[in-house]
């Protein structure tokens, strides 16, 4: 992956913290017009704990304690955006005025696309990134997809399909964030996009629980237990797994108060259960590209799962015909691929160019996505 800068091609700054909340990637790239997307630099930042925590607990579907909590969590959210940045051009020795626009997706705390009316709620203030950063601020990407009858949601799949999609093979990009999703590209047809269901917010979540570990370096606490299959059953009859697409969830569905209402009374091994959480993601996911996209020749893994190498592991014995690979063997850097889309989304709405696809999250049609904050 070639770190130097284009003369000829503006910066975009990209701002992500997903569903696990574990600290806000922060990636400087540009995107040539010969296209592709060159990646200059990135860095990502941990949230404050207690933050962190509360962050945590309204993705899951806990109440706020008051609109003062409300206005004061979206300005604190946007400062911890915003100082990010500024440490990310600091770092690159980037002059800020070489940046032509920050893409900031904020921070999830509800998200209820199915609901009536339907509608998802990101916080981190766009204005207040624009201040205190001096860069105009794209922000606020997912609420036109939902006006528009869609989920909002997955939005990576446009990037993908720009980035990696070719005309020799059915491909699939799948990230493993907190949730994971997948991305369909077709050789013939049209992009698809969904989530799976659960990835690293549930192991993390165990993990943190029975080992003090933010997460399960290597998967080698999961491969230290047994896959109960009787729990896994109980757990995939989830209704959701069976829905169609287009769909999306998060944490405020998949939590471990969810998975522990169906371990029923039953005594299990914390190691077993992190096991079998693994196993989880990775049988869903099989289980959709089979369903959806059978003659799919290979899979693009990004987001912090491609590091765990047992799920990496489980992937590919669960699609032995299919090439299971991290994005990086096709120049995108998997930790930061998301924080590229969004820097992307930006140049996007930008230049007036609709950034979702409707066949992918449901919306009755392209949407110039976001509210533009200028500097």
């Amino acid at each position: 992956m070639n770190t130097t800068a284009d003369a000829d091609a503006p910066l975009y700054l990209g701002l992500m913290s997903g569903t696990s909340a574990d600290g806000i990637d922060a990636a400087l790239v540009q995107f040539p017009a010969s296209g592709g997307c060159r990646f200059v630099r990135g860095l990502t930042a941990r949230w404050e704990p207690v933050l962190r925590a509360r962050l945590v607990a309204l993705g899951e579907g806990g109440p706020l304690e008051s609109l003062e909590e409300l206005g004061e969590l979206d300005a604190r959210i946007a400062i911890n955006f915003a100082t990010a940045a500024n440490q990310l051009l600091e770092e690159a020795g980037v002059d800020r005025r070489q940046v032509r626009a920050i893409g900031s997706h904020g921070q999830t705390v509800r998200h209820r696309p199915l609901a009536d009316p339907a509608f998802t709620v990101q916080l981190g203030d766009g204005n207040r990134i624009a201040e205190l950063t001096g860069i105009t601020t794209v922000a606020d990407f997912r609420r036109r997809d939902v006006a528009a009858g869609g989920h909002g949601a997955p939005l990576m799949p446009a990037f993908h399909l720009a980035m990696l999609g070719t005309a020799g093979e059915d491909r699939a990009v799948l990230n493993l964030g907190g949730i994971g999703n997948l991305t369909l590209i077709p050789r013939d047809g049209m992009p698809r996009g969904f989530d799976t269901g659960p990835a690293n917010a549930l192991m993390d979540a165990w993990c943190q629980r029975h080992t003090g570990r933010t997460f399960d370096a290597d998967g080698a606490y999961a491969a230290s237990g047994a896959v109960d299959t009787a729990l896994l059953a109980g757990w995939r009859a989830d209704p959701w797994f069976d829905l169609p697409p287009p769909k999306s969830t998060g944490r405020e569905q998949f939590h471990l108060a969810w998975a522990e209402a169906r371990m029923g009374e039953g005594e299990y091994a914390a190691a077993d259960v992190q096991a079998t959480l693994l196993e989880l993601t990775a049988v869903t996911v099989a289980d959709a590209l089979r369903a959806q996209q059978p003659d799919t020749c290979r899979v693009l893994v990004c987001g912090g799962g491609v590091h765990n190498r047992q799920l990496m592991r489980r992937l590919a014995a669960l699609l032995p015909d299919v090439a299971v690979e991290s994005s990086a063997v096709h120049g995108l850097d998997p930790e930061y691929m998301e924080a590229m889309g969004f820097a992307w989304l930006a140049q996007r709405t930008m230049d007036g160019l609709a950034g979702n696809l409707p066949s992918v999250t449901g919306a009755s049609g392209p949407r110039i996505l976001g509210a533009i904050h200028l500097a």
